[in-house]
Parts: structure tokens; C-alpha cells; sequence
């Protein structure tokens, strides 16, 4: 009987985690159990071992049990940034069929961020990327991706010139939990005001965000880029020899392996000097954008539109269609 007993109590056992999800963390190994609760702050898993939470700082990407084969390589295509390739495995999921709320809510998402990322690429539609990314927003406001849906949804206001509501939207991020986000929510709308032509709000902005006490690798990185907007935003006040010495002195301590950072790194060498005056040295600060990191689009796109500006005036008129052609070519709904 006792045999019996202790039989049952395994089977049983067994039973309560045959649901695997898993959680993969940014840091540690991968978290198996069986996912019971989801908040836009964490994330509740339980497991033999007992219950966890994980907050949203600590996760990176979630893997749900049973879930659609398409949704797992689309997921990681997305997280890799290579978003044609996850159109393509997204579009294969059936939503007709039954599925976990938790799975849906996440196969959803990955489909809205990828059509966001090609159309600020420059090779979707902004309108129907952003109707999509907002009906998954407003219908799953306690997702983990919540936060990131409403940087996204700001992303795309401001492509659409929109940068009063992009900064309601990046306001969201602000009220996250995490250090990070909140500096990023000012970062961001930094980069909306700027756009907007606010160049001293946007100025104050990224000053308060160089400021700020963050410990981080992703913190730094943000400071960083707050300071490429903030030598932009002084290029715009005509202050332009202010805004070189800083740009210098981030070229000084850049990794070019770190090619997001660089290519905003360059960028701001070239408003800086387009502000002094140097159109050729503005025009070798974006041609280091279109030659050595044309993989980060939104800043090639932006030194391509530059370089189109700028060629005639150093006596290359054929170079700037050269430039248009590829602009229109790669980006062609690409909007400044």
C-alpha cells in the first residue's frame, strides 16, 4: 500500500508540471515551471520548487509551452532584429486555433512590433503598424510587453510627425518600476521634442538624463545617447562649437562594435559641423553612418537624407542623387 501511495504521489507530482514554460532571463539560466500569472511589472512562475516572481528587468524573452512552432522562430528572428524573417514565420500562425490567453497575448505582440519595425524602416505602412500595435495595447494592458508596445506606439508617432502624442505615449514608460525605463521615457522624449523642433526642451531633456544616478550598462548607454542628442540639440541652438567638443569627446571613448551607438555617435558629428559650418567634415561624419553601419536603418536612413543635403555644396552633385536613389531604394517610406 505504502508502494502505492508513494507511486501516486509521483504521478501526481508530475502531472502538476507537465505544462513547461519557460522563462529566459536576462542573466542565469533558463527558468522551467509552469507560467500562472503575467503583469506589465512580472511575471509569476510556478514550479516543483515552489513560486517565483520575476520582474520585468530581470526577463528576457518568454517560451510558452505548446506554443505555436511559427511563434518561437518568429519570436527569435524579432529579438534578433531580423524582422523580414519574422513576417515571414509570424504570418504562419493560425489565430483560429485554440491557443493559451498568455500565448495569444505574446504571438500578438511579436506580430505588431515586427510590422512596426519594417514600416520605421521604411518598408511597411506607419498607419496600419500603429493601429495594430494600439489594439494590442488597449487590449492587453497588464502584458509584460506593455511597456515596450507603448515605446513603440510613440516611435511611431513621432515617424508620423505626431510628437505631442509620442511624448504621452513614452510618459507610460516612466511609470515603470525599473531606473532604466524611466530615464529612457526622457530620453525619448528628447528625441520627440527634438524632432519637433523644441531643440532647448529637448536640450533640458537629455541633460536630465546625463544627470541621472543609474548604475547600469543599459543606463550608459542611454546616458551616451542622451549626449549625442544633447550635442544635436545644442548644433540646433547654433551653438556648434560646444557641440563638437562633446561629440568629440564621445568619439574618444566609442566602441565601433557597438554600432547603434555609433551610428547616433556620427550623426551628431555631422549636425555638429553642419553647424559650424564644415559641410566636409559633416558630410565624412555621415558617410561613417553609411559606410560602416547601414545595418541600424533609422540612423543610415537619417545620414543618407543628410548626405542628399549636403553633396552639392562640397561640389558632388551626382554623389547626393546617388545618395537619393538609395534612400528611396531601401527606405522608401522613410520620412524625416
Amino acid at each position: 500500500m505504502a508502494l502505492v501511495l508513494l507511486v501516486l504521489a509521483v504521478t501526481s507530482s508530475s502531472s502538476a508540471w507537465a505544462q513547461v514554460d519557460r522563462i529566459v532571463p536576462i542573466k542565469g539560466p533558463t527558468v522551467i515551471g509552469k507560467i500562472t500569472e503575467i503583469k506589465r511589472d512580472s511575471v509569476t512562475l510556478e514550479s516543483s520548487s515552489g513560486k517565483q516572481t520575476f520582474t520585468i528587468d530581470r526577463i528576457g524573452t518568454l517560451i510558452f509551452d505548446a506554443e505555436p512552432p511559427q511563434l518561437t522562430s518568429g519570436r527569435r528572428a524579432a529579438v534578433e532584429g531580423n524582422y523580414e524573417q519574422a513576417a515571414q514565420d509570424l504570418s504562419g500562425i493560425d489565430f483560429s486555433k485554440a491557443m493559451r490567453d498568455f500565448v495569444k497575448a505574446d504571438a500578438l505582440f511579436y506580430v505588431a512590433r515586427t510590422e512596426a519595425a519594417l514600416a520605421l524602416a521604411g518598408r511597411g505602412d506607419i498607419t496600419e503598424a500603429t493601429r495594430k500595435m494600439r489594439g494590442f495595447a488597449g487590449a492587453n494592458q497588464q502584458s509584460i510587453h506593455f511597456y515596450s508596445a507603448a515605446k513603440i506606439m510613440g516611435d511611431l508617432a513621432v515617424a508620423e510627425g505626431k510628437y505631442d502624442d509620442a511624448v504621452k505615449f513614452y510618459t507610460f514608460l516612466a511609470n515603470a518600476p525599473v531606473p532604466e525605463l524611466k530615464i529612457e521615457a526622457e530620453y525619448l522624449g528628447g528625441v520627440a521634442k527634438l524632432k519637433q523642433g523644441n531643440a532647448a526642451e529637448a536640450d533640458a531633456s537629455f541633460t536630465k538624463v546625463i544627470g541621472a544616478n543609474v548604475q547600469s550598462e543599459l543606463g550608459a548607454q542611454l546616458q551616451t545617447l542622451a549626449k549625442t542628442g544633447k550635442a544635436v540639440a545644442l548644433a540646433k541652438q547654433n551653438k556648434g562649437s560646444e557641440a563638437v567638443a562633446l561629440v568629440d569627446s564621445l568619439i574618444t571613448e566609442l566602441n565601433p562594435d557597438n554600432s547603434a551607438i555609433a551610428a547616433q555617435v556620427y550623426n551628431a558629428q555631422g549636425a555638429s559641423l553642419e553647424a559650424i559650418g564644415d559641410n566636409e567634415g559633416a558630410v565624412l561624419a555621415y558617410l561613417h553612418t553609411h559606410l560602416m553601419f547601414s545595418g541600424q536603418s533609422g540612423p543610415h536612413a537619417e545620414a543618407l537624407s543628410r548626405l542628399i543635403e549636403l553633396w552639392p555644396k562640397v561640389g558632388n552633385p551626382e554623389r547626393a542623387n546617388e545618395a537619393r536613389q538609395e534612400l528611396q531604394q531601401r527606405y522608401p517610406g522613410w520620412k524625416k
